[in-house]
């Protein structure tokens, strides 16, 4: 297999590892359940080389889904994702999780709107389309990552013109959700993210020489976690006392 890489996304609750190459996926583990990704990355990762038939030593390249998402969730597969890369001596690199949900649907004149739950009903959302050039589709950014109300983002789509396609946690409970015309659902296989769109989008970023520092790569976040706000409130307080 040409330029082997190991892939891992625990954005959401969705632990997901995936061994892949520009010319396939050759293995990929995605589940959604009762167990921690403390639990799950390692023994995912592998039985994913394992399957794939990939020793550690083989591989080019680590990839990791930073954000935004589950706080404690991204910073366990970065943990895992900047270990291996410096253990192993082989690029890490990080793939923003909205853009590689985005690779979910490689496809011409449809606008693409990935969604993470930023909790109290907003969501992270970014707008994409694949665009067509002389080596093929790329990924445009038509609208950048930023934080809104769902209902806001929903209403934004009302009077889209062409084809709209919604992806992310942020969906997984929406399926009752009232849609405008032309605005559709990912179905549930192709909403959550996975491990091997992380991948496909790392070896776009590699193929240009963009790698990050296993030493100061960091988790995407626009905002702190409900912990931090919570701990600041109470470390406030008993300082005012």
């Amino acid at each position: 297999m040409r330029l082997s890489i190991l892939s891992i996304d625990t954005s959401s609750q969705v632990s997901s590892v995936a061994v892949l190459s520009a010319e396939r996926v050759a293995a990929e583990i995605s589940m959604q359940g009762a167990l921690t990704h403390s639990e799950t990355l390692m023994p995912h990762i592998e039985t994913a080389l394992r399957m794939a038939r990939v020793e550690k030593s083989e591989l080019e390249g680590i990839a990791v889904s930073i954000g935004p998402g589950s706080f404690t969730g991204l910073r366990i597969g970065l943990a895992a994702a900047k270990m291996m890369a410096y253990a192993l001596h082989i690029p890490l690199i990080a793939v923003p999780t909205l853009e590689a949900l985005a690779h979910h649907y490689v496809c011409e004149g449809v606008r693409l709107v990935p969604m993470m739950d930023a909790q109290k009903g907003n969501v992270y959302a970014q707008e994409f389309m694949w665009e067509a050039g002389l080596d093929g589709l790329h990924l445009r950014e038509k609208h950048a990552l930023s934080i809104l109300p769902l209902t806001e983002v929903i209403a934004g789509l009302e009077n889209a013109e062409q084809p709209v396609i919604l992806l992310g946690d942020a969906m997984q409970k929406k399926t009752t959700l009232a849609l405008p015309a032309n605005v559709r659902l990912a179905p549930i296989h192709a909403r959550m993210p996975r491990a091997a769109c992380v991948g496909l989008a790392a070896l776009t970023r590699l193929a240009r020489g963009e790698m990050d520092d296993p030493v100061t790569a960091a988790p995407l976040y626009l905002r702190r976690s409900e912990a931090e706000v919570l701990w600041e409130k109470r470390h406030g307080t008993e300082a005012a006392q």
